[in-house]
Order: C-alpha cells, then sequence, then structure tokens
C-alpha cells in the first residue's frame, strides 16, 4: 500500500518515519514537505533533505530550550532526532568511514540525549557487561515506588537503534505501568559503530547478560520479564529463548524463520557461492543489486552488520541465523507476529514456519493492510501494534498489582 513515494525503500523508510508522529518522533506536514522535494530513489536528494529539516528542527529545539519552554524543546528534539536517523539511513557505501554517515548518526543520538532528560519520566542510560566490553542501554521506569513491575527487554534488528526504542516500545510501556530495558548488541547501532561488534547467531549470549543485567534493577519483577525482539530481532529474540528460561513471555515482532532463505538470487548464482566462485558471483551480486534502491541497501548494510566482505562471503554467513534447529526449546510463552506486506520477506511465510515449530504456548497473530498494519513491523500503526501487544502482554504476565498505575 503506497504511502508517498512508487520507489518501496523510500516509500516504507518515510512511513516509518512518519509513524513515530505517534510518540513526538515526527510531523506529518514536516515528512510530507520534504519528501515532495526528493526525486525517486534519488539517495543524495534524501540525505540532503532530511538532513536540513533535521537541522532547522532541531534549532527550534535549542531556541526554545534557550527560552525555558521544555515541552516545546522537547518536542523538536524528538523530531530532530528522528529526522537525522532518516538521513543517514541510505548511507552505506562505507557506512563506518563515510563522513556524513558518522555525523548524521552522532547527531542524532545527540538530539535524543537532550530530548530524553526532558522527557516526564527520562530513561537511565545503563551498560550492561558483556564479555570485555559493556553494551549501551536505556532502562524507562514507570515509576519510582519499588513495586515490583513486568519488564520488557527490547532490542531491534538489522538497523535500529537503541534511541529508537523509545518510539518502538518504552513510551507505550511506560504508559501501560511497565518498565522498559532497551539495549543494542552487536552489529547494531553504537556497538557497531564504536566497537566494531557484528551480529553473532548465538543471541542467547548476548541476551543472557541483558537479563542479569535487568534482574539487578530495583522494581523489577523477576517472575514477569519479556524479551521483545523487533525485526531481525524477531528470529534473534527466540534464538534466545531456546536458552534463556528466566523469561515469563516472548514477542516476535516480527517472526524470522531462517535468514539464509530471505535472499532471491538466479540459482546459478547460488551454485558460484557454494563452489567458491566468488569472482564469477560477486559482480553479479552487485549488479543485481544496483538496480533497486532496496537491494542495494540492504547487500551494503547487511554486510557491514554481519562483518561479511563481499556477498558471497555474507551469503555463506546467513545460513547460521536460523531457528529450526533450536526452537523446539522454547518454554516460554510466545507471541508471534506477522505482517500482511512485508517487504523483506514477502511470501516466505516465516511467521507460520515459526508458529508451527514451537512446543510452548503460543499466539499467531497477522496485521493486514485493510487494518492499516500490514508494513513491516506494522510501521504507521504503532498503537494498533501496541493495542495486541499488550493485551497479550497482560493475558501473559498477568495483570498490574497493586500499587500500579
Amino acid at each position: 500500500m503506497k504511502f508517498l513515494f512508487d520507489d518501496p525503500a523510500f516509500d516504507y523508510q518515510a512511513l516509518r518515519t512518519a509513524g513515530y508522529a505517534d510518540f513526538g518522533g515526527a510531523q506529518l506536514g514536516e515528512v510530507m514537505a520534504v519528501t515532495s522535494r526528493v526525486p525517486e530513489g534519488d539517495t543524495d536528494s534524501w540525505c540532503r533533505e532530511w538532513s536540513a529539516l533535521a537541522e532547522r528542527v532541531a534549532r527550534l529545539g535549542y531556541n526554545a530550550l534557550d527560552e525555558d519552554r521544555t515541552a516545546d524543546a522537547r518536542a523538536s528534539l524528538l523530531r530532530a532526532h528522528n529526522y537525522y536517523r532518516t538521513a543517514e539511513f541510505f548511507l552505506r557505501d562505507d557506512p563506518g568511514r563515510d563522513a556524513a554517515a558518522v555525523r548524521l548518526f552522532k547527531a542524532s543520538k545527540d538530539v535524543f540525549s537532550q530530548a530524553a532528560v526532558l522527557l516526564e519520566r527520562p530513561p537511565e542510560p545503563v551498560r550492561i557487561p558483556y564479555e570485555n566490553t559493556s553494551l549501551p542501554g536505556h532502562f524507562y521506569r514507570a515509576d519510582d515506588s519499588g513495586v515490583p513491575r513486568p519488564t520488557i527487554i527490547h532490542h531491534g534488528g538489522i538497523d535500529s537503534t537503541l534511541e529508537e526504542g523509545y518510539f518502538f516500545i518504552a513510551a507505550a510501556a511506560m504508559a501501560r505501568g511497565y518498565h522498559c530495558l532497551c539495549f543494542e548488541g552487536p552489529g547494531q547501532g553504537s556497538v557497531l559503530r564504536d566497537q566494531g561488534l557484528t551480529f553473532r547467531p548465538d543471541w542467547e549470549e548476548v541476551v543472557g547478560p541483558a537479563v542479569d543485567y535487568a534482574l539487578t534493577l530495583p522494581g523489577v519483577d523477576a517472575s514477569r520479564l519479556a524479551l521483545v525482539g523487533t525485526s531481525l530481532g524477531g528470529l534473534l529474540c527466540l534464538r534466545a529463548a531456546a536458552f534463556e528460561h528466566r523469561l515469563a513471555g516472548c514477542v516476535a515482532h516480527d517472526a524470522v524463520w531462517q535468514l539464509g532463505d530471505v535472499v532471491a538470487l538466479p540459482p546459478f548464482v547460488l551454485e558460484w557461492v557454494e563452489q567458491g566462485c566468488d569472482d564469477f558471483a560477486n559482480p553479479v551480486m552487485y549488479g543485481i543489486a544496483a538496480q533497486q534502491t532496496f537491494t542495494r541497501w540492504l547487500l551494503r548494510q547487511a554486510m557491514w552488520t554481519f562483518g561479511a566482505d563481499t556477498p558471497a562471503e555474507l551469503l555463506r554467513r546467513l545460513p547460521a541465523f536460523g531457528l529450526s534447529e533450536v526452537l523446539g526449546a522454547v518454554d516460554c510463552p510466545v507471541l508471534v507476529l506477522d505482517a500482511e506486506e512485508d517487504m523483506f520477506f514477502a511470501g516466505l511465510e516465516h511467521a507460520k514456519k515459526v508458529y508451527a515449530a514451537l512446543n510452548s504456548p503460543k499466539t499467531l497473530h497477522v496485521f493486514t493492510r485493510e487494518e492499516g498494519g500490514g508494513a513491516h513491523c506494522h510501521s504507521g500503526a504503532m498503537h494498533l501494534y501496541h493495542d495486541r501487544l499488550f493485551s497479550w502482554l497482560s493475558q501473559t504476565l498477568g495483570p498490574l498489582r497493586t500499587g500500579a498505575a
């Protein structure tokens, strides 16, 4: 279902950005104005126009701060954060060293940090001990009463950031009386940029330390922890839940079965990769990717986040990211979410495969085009997604106890 562009990648990213208006992350008029100046598929124009919007809105925020207009400053800085993130999105030719990408990523984080302290309940920046380093997180408290509360642990996917977790789930969680710990793992956000850590298939080694840390936080009910993974996180969280048995629930937002079958390529290219004929396979895959904005972005993004130097190397890494051998070990209740018009996994029936393989209590919900939630991870329909999510969490974790808001 078209939003503002014919180019599927531009259209979805514009919808994703606009969808955060529900929680102060965008203004529809600004989105429509900036996209009207961006030609279809022109990634240079995309970056330039979104950057200009982000900088203009950030100045509004700083002016409001100077004039002690807290509400206006918060509103503008939240939007500027989202617009900076959107401006940086397609800069993937050399994302780790591209000066513009680095600058925009940093600007997005900086303005969110300034907006966050102005929230009614500012998040607590945390560092989660992880192997010989640490992972960044934000802990959002529903209140400071000390009453044990159900707590959500959230991580994103292949292109999510720590700050985006506020719009995905944290704002809605706090409003409903849940604590929420958002974090970035290897392959994501600043963990990738600053530490050079890429995705790993044994995601339980990432979630385990996050659970350990959550259990040290005052007010967290240890018996009511739920893990939510968004996009690729829908695969990673279920992989973790197969080994992490302190969870009272797990949500695949949305469900992903196997990364190895996501890349649609001619059979002869796959044969070349299997045979190690990379000199033939790589140029063909680069050529295929050059034909579409989405495919070009996805190839470059995946090579970066999975630590692959070539397309062929990437293809050989992806099969390790799958659930077929572990999903039967998940013992907590699972909410499996799906999107009718998912541009990443169209026609692959990942959610149905995940649902069928689960042995634990399970629920499958498919968001549709007709109701407006059919896009990948239900972008543009956050309240619809939250209605389904928190209904299930309430039934699974139980109602908020005495003293809850």
